[in-house]
């Protein structure tokens, strides 16, 4: 951790920017009438992800930090359900971005892990 000079020199922060893109441009296909809706609210959450990582990174403490990370495995897993529905409405089908959130979840609970016990 020593070599982290800010949020962007994390690999879980570069792996949630890149699941956003991701996002992104899958639900650039969903009904237009889903804009306000269910898009809004997938974008909001995957926002949150990276966002979260970046903020408790800038922040003084260890614990400060641990708490943010919570808040994004929190909207991961808003995030995971929205896309869930998504799926099941026929709106969304991508393994890969299931792939990608699975990842990140294993790399926040590394990285919680990892600062409880420095």
């Amino acid at each position: 951790m020593s070599k982290i000079k800010t949020h962007k020199d994390l690999e879980v922060w570069k792996k949630s920017m890149n699941l956003a893109k991701e996002i992104y441009k899958s639900t650039a296909g969903f009904p237009r009438e889903e804009t306000y809706g269910l898009v809004s609210q997938i974008k909001q959450a995957v926002l949150s992800i990276p966002s979260n990582i970046a903020e408790g990174a800038a922040r003084n403490s260890r614990k400060e930090f641990i708490q943010f990370l919570y808040v994004s495995l929190g909207s991961l897993a808003e995030l995971e359900t929205q896309l869930l529905l998504s799926k099941e409405l026929g709106f969304f089908e991508d393994s890969k971005i299931d792939r990608e959130i699975e990842e990140i979840r294993k790399m926040l609970l590394g990285l919680i892990k990892y600062l409880r016990n420095a």
